[in-house]
């Protein structure tokens, strides 16, 4: 009788919660952004959301939680009920840079989130103020080596994908400039277009429009190809700093143990998005490029973020940077 009792919980348990699964959404959702209101991430993930609340049939409520490099908001999600109605858009820096960077991460970005989809790597620019005297990346090296003590670049914040840019940079001109990090792509920005500060590795979403009005010199994209956003813009390999790469991407990821079938709902208005002309000029006018649908898998994801926490692990160490 009582195993009988047991088992007839079991089946109304996994009857329940197939079914509440296949009723989701009922409600609007929330999506994470792990920085501030007006930089790169934010602004992707608010085209996402406004697509993606159309595939749901419920608003996805776009809302930022910064610190800690991200994984503020990051923890935020995994510490959320694994209901599908809080989830994560993720960086290199929240779920790849971060748990090396940092002595004492927040989270293990491998074990404590269920990833949902990959959809997009954007790369970076190195900008400087416009006064500085320097018009190409082999000037700004030699300029950078005899000034680094009175030099400083900005990011948006420790751990971001813009902080790391330049650490990256630093490592490989020989040079060793001062950080300085900000709540924020958008008021780090403010500071380099008023001068105060030197340079930045910005995301090219966010710099190329400051560059094309000119309140910002461009000196290199830090890519292997050229971005169709700036196509004037020289490559950092092209100018002498041979297989030099500064990137980001952005995916999704939910709380450990979502249930699977809310997992695929979720990509798929992740998809629905990407596939939507209007998103992917959207996306490609801000210089993002929008991932083959066979890297959209939580698979690959998976994999994904396991091959970048090892690919970055090694400059940050050589570096010697270290975030308490």
């Amino acid at each position: 009788m009582f195993t009988r009792l047991i088992a007839a919980l079991v089946l109304v348990t996994s009857l329940s919660t197939g079914a509440g699964a296949q009723d989701w959404p009922t409600r609007p959702l929330t999506m994470i952004i792990p920085f501030a209101a007006g930089g790169p991430t934010d602004v992707l993930g608010r085209v996402m959301a406004e697509r993606m609340s159309q595939s749901l049939g419920q608003q996805v409520v776009v809302e930022n939680v910064g610190g800690a490099g991200g994984m503020t908001g990051g923890q935020r999600v995994v510490q959320a009920k694994p209901d599908g109605y809080t989830f994560l858009l993720g960086t290199v820096g929240t779920h790849a840079v971060n748990q090396t960077l940092y002595k004492r991460p927040l989270y293990d970005a491998v074990n404590d989130f269920m990833p949902v989809a990959l959809m997009a790597e954007v790369p970076q620019i190195l900008i400087t103020r416009k006064d500085l005297p320097a018009n190409n990346l082999q000037e700004f090296i030699a300029y950078a080596k005899a000034n680094q003590s009175k030099m400083n670049f900005g990011s948006a914040g420790n751990g971001s994908a813009v902080h790391l840019g330049c650490l990256l940079l630093n490592t490989a001109m020989g040079t060793n400039v001062q950080h300085v990090p900000y709540r924020g792509s958008a008021v780090a920005m403010t500071d380099l277009q008023s001068g105060r500060l030197d340079f930045m590795c910005e995301i090219v979403s966010t710099g190329a429009p400051q560059v094309q009005g000119g309140t910002v010199k461009a000196l290199a994209t830090l890519a292997l190809t050229r971005s169709p956003v700036l196509p004037d813009l020289p490559t950092a390999d092209e100018q002498g700093l041979e297989g030099f790469v500064a990137y980001t991407w952005n995916a999704l990821f939910l709380p450990k143990g979502t249930p699977d079938a809310i997992v695929q709902k979720l990509r798929g208005a992740t998809l629905d998005a990407l596939k939507d002309p209007a998103v992917r000029n959207r996306l490609e006018g801000l210089g993002a490029s929008i991932v083959s649908e066979d890297r959209t898998t939580p698979e690959y994801l998976a994999r994904f973020v396991k091959s970048e926490i090892e690919k970055w692990a090694a400059p940050i160490k050589s570096s010697g940077v270290v975030v308490d």
